[in-house]
């Protein structure tokens, strides 16, 4: 499959490896995956974010905030604050004991492996992609936009930080698909 993406597609899942390897994430997840995309600003998924209103280094912010959560989303904590859990508290204890990151898997020592491997989140989102872009007809090829899209369309950290800017699969769909289709 990865040879229908095309080059910024195929540049979003190399620097998400990448991102995952530098910090010694036991798997790729869906969170690489967006972090990755928003380091390309320029790509067409850069291009539809900023068509949408969307800043991609707010993103970028959020997506930051929920990985040093361990993928702890906003809507997660709002629930666990309903059984007295402070998310924050916990995380900055956590951090206290373990260093900065701790639970965004940072770099600590840790042994590097040679080979990170994409969760299964990660695999279902690439697959998405291409149900995604058949589904939009036209062309067969996997561009960042449908990455973005896939993100949007499965459940998870990743979904949720587009979620909060109002970044969902009905309306990237609805932007791919163009005026009046």
């Amino acid at each position: 499959m990865f040879e229908r993406f095309t080059p910024d597609a195929r540049n979003i899942v190399v620097e998400a490896v990448r991102d995952a390897t530098e910090l010694d994430a036991p798997e790729i997840t869906p969170l690489h995956l967006l972090a990755a995309l928003l380091r390309f600003p320029a790509s067409g998924a850069g291009q539809v974010l900023a068509g949408l209103g969307v800043s991609v280094d707010d993103l970028a912010a959020e997506a930051a905030r929920i990985r040093r959560r361990g993928g702890i989303s906003e809507a997660d904590a709002v629930a666990l604050e309903e059984f007295g859990i402070d998310v924050e508290r916990i995380i900055e204890r956590i951090e206290q004991v373990h260093g900065p990151n701790a639970l965004a898997g940072a770099p600590g020592g840790a042994r590097r492996r040679k080979h990170v491997p994409f969760a299964d989140e990660s695999k279902k989102t690439l697959q998405i992609c291409l149900k995604e872009v058949l589904g939009l007809g036209g062309s067969r090829h996997i561009r960042s936009e449908h990455l973005l899209l896939a993100l949007a369309a499965q459940r998870g950290p990743a979904a949720d930080v587009l979620t909060r800017f109002e970044v969902d699969a009905a309306r990237l769909r609805e932007v791919l698909r163009g005026p009046g289709e």
